[in-house]
């Protein structure tokens, strides 16, 4: 058996660790800074015509300044869903109702609130890393099953020195993500 046939698919690694730091910045963009993001609404379900719907397929969701997202609800009769979704979402924004138009002013976040959204934002990094570290582990077990299927020591050294290679720079992205987020969550 030559051992110089099998190869590990790096590629598919990658893409895993990448699918984490995707998953990390969708979470980031949930938490309330104090800057206005259509993002901040896109987890929210809204129980509309007997279903549970994603808020955007209820109405349009914009941001005419940043200090203020805005709803526009396609069906009147969606409104009060709409509305119940945000006050239930934890996102701590009072609704203003103006019709089928939602108002969502976001007000200014005190000291206490930015420090509990900077350890929300390092316990969602902290499961980023989690995640990537699990990758490296399954990519570093494919390893090891090709060694012993033939895989010379060299080549099993060299897949996995790429492995986590690809680990320490998906770790260093969460990292430039979770400092950008804590600079942005402690702005005043």
């Amino acid at each position: 058996m030559a051992g110089e046939d099998i190869e590990i698919d790096v590629d598919d690694i990658e893409r895993r660790m990448n699918g984490a730091i995707a998953m990390l910045r969708q979470e980031f963009a949930t938490l309330r800074t104090g800057r206005a993001s259509a993002m901040m609404l896109d987890p929210l379900m809204v129980a509309a015509y007997g279903t549970s719907l994603p808020l955007n397929q209820c109405g349009t969701v914009s941001v005419p300044d940043p200090r203020m997202i805005a709803v526009s609800v396609w069906d009147k009769a969606n409104v009060a869903a709409v509305v119940k979704s945000i006050h239930e979402s934890g996102l701590g924004i009072n609704p203003i109702v103006e019709g089928t138009l939602i108002r969502l002013p976001i007000p200014e976040l005190n000291e206490e609130r930015r420090r509990e959204l900077s350890r929300v934002a390092a316990q969602y990094a902290e499961n980023a890393r989690i995640a990537i570290r699990n990758v490296r582990r399954s990519g570093v077990e494919e390893v090891r099953k090709a060694k012993n299927g033939g895989m010379s020591e060299d080549d099993a050294r060299i897949w996995s020195d790429e492995i986590q290679d690809l680990t320490d720079k998906a770790i260093a992205k969460v990292d430039n993500a979770l400092d950008s987020k804590k600079t942005e969550i402690m702005q005043v």
